[in-house]
């Protein structure tokens, strides 16, 4: 009697709980996710709205007769674009790209194209993966995306170099949007370990935008190269928040909004501390910026702000369930809600009436605070047992007690029994031969499509 009792009990507390996480999930806006983050600056940001642009020309066929020119232009002189890389030109193993000189903002701009629906070349290199089949500097990265940056950077590093020489005291961008974001951040990793490529210029020098970003690095990756790499997140958008492998979304693609919402409901029964300590985890790399324009429970669009941080735990876990989350993910809507937060924060800056020392001063400010939050990320990883969250080589750890200084400055591992726990530098020569063999005509080929 007493467990016939107990049933209609059980049932409830079984619903109330399912009310409750229904409920928390509902009201979980896009929002939240950035509340404690502080506010970025237009110093800062400044460089965000104008590679949306570069991304977006590389969609036009010609830049000096534009076809969807978004409200002000490109801003791309075409006298100053080096070089524009279509299908034919990359034969599937990279998406899209342009090589700009910007001579206005002393820059030289490696920019890729979103996902193209209609290339199966695309789609292949974001099946070409599994969890955890690709190591590197210490962490895990998806293979596809990590073959299309060593392809780009082979292919292009001659043009880089020659570039470098010619304007040393331009700094290099790669950029990139949706399936581009992953090549770029992964191809600014991949550029930082290779500086010989480009001429030996200083790390520094080298920056990455991932534009609604995929997650490819771990968590560990994601966190020592925020330095150099920068992820821009515009409110709902889904990629950056799903953990599901990239191959799976895209098997799934007809059915997103199913995979997202069983998606949602799995990693609610997933501790966080378990999530950090899984070292094939992947994630959005480096300094996240997440553009905030609308609130929960509010209709319409708010003036967009901005908030930006180096967060270890809380870096985008919780899918929202929002019917923005996909419509965030397009490259038009990011441009169009990055230069209207940055022309706020000009104007802001305006009704302040900030003198030019001043400014120059508030960057200096900038980058010191940046770098000490880089510190503090890097010890919070530590202090969660993040596998291999070891220092970069600006040495952001006081105690290299266990650590042995390389020829480029970096820093290889030792273990308590004196054996490395990290492999011998490997050299651009061997890393390509590793991933490619030239065809007949000279090509690079992936390994794999060749072996029998």
């Amino acid at each position: 009697m007493s467990i016939i009792c107990g049933c209609p009990l059980l049932e409830c507390v079984y619903c109330l709980a399912c009310a409750r996480w229904a409920w928390k999930r509902c009201l979980h806006s896009g929002g939240h996710d950035s509340e404690d983050w502080g506010l970025a600056t237009a110093e800062e940001f400044e460089p965000v709205p104008r590679l949306c642009r570069y991304i977006l020309a590389v969609y036009e066929d010609d830049l000096r007769n534009p076809r969807w020119a978004p409200p002000g232009g490109y801003g791309i002189n075409p006298d100053w674009l080096l070089a524009k890389r279509g299908y034919e030109d990359t034969h599937g193993h990279a998406p899209p790209y342009i090589v700009y000189v910007d001579h206005e903002h002393t820059d030289i701009v490696l920019a890729f194209r979103g996902l193209n629906m209609v290339k199966e070349s695309d789609y292949a290199v974001l099946l070409d993966n599994k969890l955890g089949k690709k190591k590197f500097d210490g962490g895990y990265v998806h293979n596809g995306l990590f073959r299309a940056a060593v392809w780009v950077l082979e292919k292009e590093g001659d043009l880089l170099r020659e570039l470098r020489g010619k304007y040393p005291d331009y700094t290099v961008t790669f950029a990139g949007h949706s399936l581009g974001s992953g090549v770029a951040a992964l191809l600014t990793m991949v550029a930082v370990q290779n500086r010989d490529k480009l001429g030996n210029i200083e790390r520094n020098r080298i920056r990455g935008y991932a534009i609604a970003p995929a997650r490819s690095v771990s968590l560990n990756l994601a966190v020592r190269y925020a330095d150099v790499i920068n992820s821009v997140v515009l409110q709902d958008d889904f990629l950056p928040r799903t953990a599901t492998p990239l191959e799976d979304i895209f098997k799934s693609l007809f059915c997103l909004p199913c995979l997202l919402c069983l998606r949602c409901m799995r990693d609610t029964c997933i501790s966080e501390e378990k999530m950090l300590k899984d070292p094939r985890r992947l994630y959005a790399p480096g300094r996240l910026y997440h553009i905030v324009e609308r609130k929960p429970c509010r209709c319409g669009r708010f003036p967009p702000v901005v908030r930006t941080a180096v967060p270890v735990d809380g870096r985008f876990e919780h899918i929202v369930l929002s019917c923005n989350a996909t419509s965030d993910h397009a490259i038009i809507w990011i441009e169009r809600e990055a230069k209207r937060a940055l022309e706020l924060m000009r104007e802001e800056d305006d009704v302040m009436e900030v003198p030019a020392k001043q400014k120059m001063e508030r960057q200096l400010t900038i980058a010191r605070e940046h770098n000490q939050e880089y510190k503090a990320a890097l010890y919070r990883a530590a202090s969660l047992s993040v596998p291999d969250s070891y220092s970069s080589e600006y040495g952001t750890f006081d105690d290299h007690e266990d650590e042995t200084e390389l020829s480029d400055g970096s820093f290889q591992e030792r273990s308590s029994r004196g054996s490395s726990t990290r492999n011998k530098k490997e050299t651009w020569d061997e890393l390509v031969a590793r991933l490619f063999e030239k065809d007949e005509s000279g090509h690079l080929i992936p390994k794999k499509l060749h072996s029998k």
